[in-house]
Order: structure tokens, then C-alpha cells, then sequence
């Protein structure tokens, strides 16, 4: 029987707010992502986010309007409390990856999970780059079409295509809950890049 986690990505103040179309399109996916959340939550699955957090020292950062974002302990680098539950698991990353240099791979084995659910933010970059790291970890990867987005929907659509073409089950949020609701799980044999 496959265990499941979920992960979100990002869904921070200030990059959620980065630009007014990122902005947009979380609040257009907020109300069914929160229900899908409580959903999973009712099933017995670990919700899991993935807090990007900058340190002043890290070299590579990415400038908003000439400042740093996502500073530990500053109001802009708290997740959006509508997508939190006392129960959850926050996990903090320093990279776009959720498995780079963080405790994700262990907290997961622990925990013999061996499905993840990757959700958030932006899909061409933490989601592709999780999503890819957990593939190469072994796990099998889920990625809901409607519970990612990116500033452009084209940047979405182009990633969720190479996802499934490589390392993931893209379904939508209403199908996941369908299938881990019915014990029917997914099939994992993703075609080849041609």
C-alpha cells in the first residue's frame, strides 16, 4: 500500500506577492487548494511545506525591488496561514529543490513514505526541481495540474508537460483525492522524453 506526503511549495508572502499575476493566480487557487489540503488531511496524509528561507550570507539570492526576501524570521517569509494546520510539518529549504541540503529524504524515510504529492509554486522551478530530486530519491511523484502555478501560464503548462513526460503522474487535484480515497493508487511508468 503506497504512503503518501504532500509537499507545497513557497507559499510565502513575499514571493506570492513578488508580482500582481503571481498574486492572482494563488488567490485563484486558493479556495480549492485549502479544500484539497483539508481533504488529504482527513485521509491520513502528511502535509508537509516547504519554507524557502534566505540567510544575508547566501550568495545567490534574488533580489525583490532591490531587497532580500523571504528573510528568516521576518513577517514575508511566513507561509499564508489559510494553507497551515497545527498538524503540518514546516520544513525549511535554502534552494529551489525541497531535498537540497534539507531533511526532506529523512524525514520521509522515517516516516516510509514513498509517494510524494508536490504543489505550490513556481511549477518550472521548485516544482520541477523537487519533483526531479524526489524521482531520483526513488519516490514516486504525483503533481496535480491545478494545485501548482506560476506567474505565466505558460511557464505552468510547459513544465507540468515535461513532468509527465519524465517523472510524474500530472492529475488533477480532484483525481488524487479520488484515487488515495478509493486505495486505487497511481500508475507510475512515465513515458520516456522522446
Amino acid at each position: 500500500m503506497l504512503r503518501y506526503a504532500i509537499l507545497t511549495n513557497d507559499l510565502q508572502r513575499d514571493l506570492v506577492d513578488k508580482n500582481p499575476q503571481r498574486k492572482a493566480n494563488v488567490a485563484a487557487m486558493t479556495p480549492s487548494f485549502v479544500h484539497f489540503l483539508d481533504q488529504l488531511r482527513e485521509l491520513g496524509v502528511v502535509v508537509i511545506h516547504l519554507q524557502l528561507i534566505y540567510d544575508e550570507g547566501d550568495k545567490k539570492l534574488e533580489l525583490h525591488d532591490g531587497r532580500i526576501p523571504v528573510l528568516r524570521g521576518t513577517p514575508g517569509a511566513e507561509l499564508l496561514p489559510e494553507f497551515v494546520h497545527p498538524s503540518d510539518v514546516v520544513m525549511e529549504k535554502k534552494k529551489d529543490s525541497g531535498f537540497f541540503e534539507t531533511k526532506l529524504h529523512e524525514y520521509l524515510a522515517e516516516h516510509r513514505i514513498d509517494t510524494v504529492i508536490i504543489t505550490g509554486m513556481q511549477a518550472q522551478v521548485c516544482i520541477q526541481t523537487t519533483a526531479a530530486d524526489a524521482h531520483f530519491r526513488g519516490y514516486n511523484v504525483v503533481v496535480p495540474s491545478d494545485g501548482v502555478v506560476s506567474t505565466r501560464d505558460e511557464d505552468r503548462l510547459r513544465a507540468l508537460e515535461w513532468l509527465a513526460s519524465y517523472c510524474a503522474v500530472v492529475t488533477p487535484m480532484a483525481e488524487v483525492v479520488e484515487r488515495i480515497r478509493g486505495g486505487v493508487g497511481f500508475d507510475f511508468s512515465v513515458q520516456a522524453l522522446p
